[in-house]
């Protein structure tokens, strides 16, 4: 197996809900917020022209970035994630009747060639409790020799 490096985050979408109340709700500490209808911010945290239209919510569900080994994989994290989010199952349920959307992102940043298998049992969890998966896949660059000044 070719080892790969990946991390996993949590990003939540409504149209109208207070970022602070996800937080309450998953007991996961944020990266970034704003509420719907608040000035938005640029960069540097300077407002910028217009208002956010919806409320928005990202936060790690892993401390850093793992290196792949025979005991951590995307798939056994991922499980681990979605059972500890059960607890949070009428949170998601309700976030998503009201128009909202929660997504597991997964960057994965391959060193080579590897295979990645989702058990019925994840996907079934991911279906309960309406989280959509997204994969962003960044392939290795080696390194390309730079031109030697002459």
């Amino acid at each position: 197996m070719n080892d790969y490096e990946f991390t996993i985050s949590l990003c939540v979408r409504h149209p109208t809900i207070d970022p602070s109340s996800i937080t309450q709700s998953l007991g996961i500490e944020p990266q970034h917020t704003w509420k719907a209808g608040e000035a938005r911010r640029g960069p540097a945290g300077e407002e910028v022209e217009g208002v956010y239209h919806q409320s928005y919510w990202t936060g790690r569900v892993m401390e850093e970035p793992q290196l792949s080994s025979e005991r951590a994989t995307v798939e056994s994290v991922l499980l681990k994630t979605l059972t500890q989010l059960s607890r949070s199952h009428d949170f998601l349920q309700e976030l998503s009747t009201d128009g909202g959307t929660a997504e597991l992102t997964v960057s994965l940043f391959a060193r080579g060639i590897f295979r990645l298998d989702l058990s019925p049992e994840t996907s079934a969890l991911l279906g309960r409790l309406r989280l959509t998966i997204a994969f962003d896949i960044h392939p290795h660059q080696p390194n390309t020799s730079l031109p030697r000044p002459n």
